[in-house]
């Protein structure tokens, strides 16, 4: 839809200025879209979390048994994120679903036992590493964050060993929980930025 605001003075009729404005504004560009993969593990808040994004309620939301795509809408972009299962079962496969991909959101409990956090650890260890993806922007949530046992977004940085293993990646970690969606999108817009960022260079090259 065209939007038009104009102010013609004090004139009875619109000139043919206000006129030339009207009919010459057109629709706004389309917003760019990208693909990108969310992993994780069960329990992690992977679907609830989108669930939200898509403004859709996360009561009844039952955990991500293989995939699911969302596509997530946001003022200046369109994130299609494929969701993928966080079983032990399931994320042996993850690797056949990268292709494609042009960033990747990595959410982990941050209130989870000493043991999950060990795999969760493992597992984004393995997805910065993998040859598909270690190009990509990663959005890293720090997610449960209004529960008490949550670890701070210093302590999983230190845990996970994300400065030495991500130098020279390009990697946001952000605390998150349902109860703050501000925070949630403004994590996006950050993560879109980064995904901006690396259209412009590949346009450069």
């Amino acid at each position: 839809e065209t939007v038009c605001s104009l102010q013609c003075g004090n004139t009875e009729e619109p000139s043919s200025k206000c006129f030339r404005a009207l009919c010459c504004k057109g629709p706004p560009p389309a917003r760019p879209e990208y693909d990108l993969v969310c992993i994780g593990l069960t329990g992690s808040g992977k679907t609830s979390l989108l669930s939200k994004l898509c403004s859709e309620s996360p009561d009844n939301v039952v955990s991500t048994t293989g995939f699911s795509i969302k596509a997530v809408p946001f003022q200046n972009a369109i994130l299609n994120i494929k969701e993928l299962g966080g079983a032990d079962n399931i994320r042996k496969y993850w690797s056949r679903y990268y292709q494609g991909s042009q960033g990747v959101i990595f959410v982990l409990d941050s209130a989870s036992s000493e043991d999950d956090l060990e795999t969760a650890r493992n597992e984004l260890h393995s997805a910065l590493q993998h040859p598909q993806l270690c190009t990509l922007p990663f959005l890293i949530l720090a997610n449960h964050q209004d529960k008490p046992a949550a670890r701070s977004v210093q302590e999983v940085k230190k845990y996970f060993e994300l400065e030495p293993l991500a130098r020279g990646k390009r990697w946001i970690l952000q605390p998150c929980s349902l109860d703050d969606m501000e925070a949630l999108k403004d994590s996006f817009s950050q993560l879109i930025n980064l995904l901006e960022e690396k259209d412009h260079e590949a346009v450069r090259m």
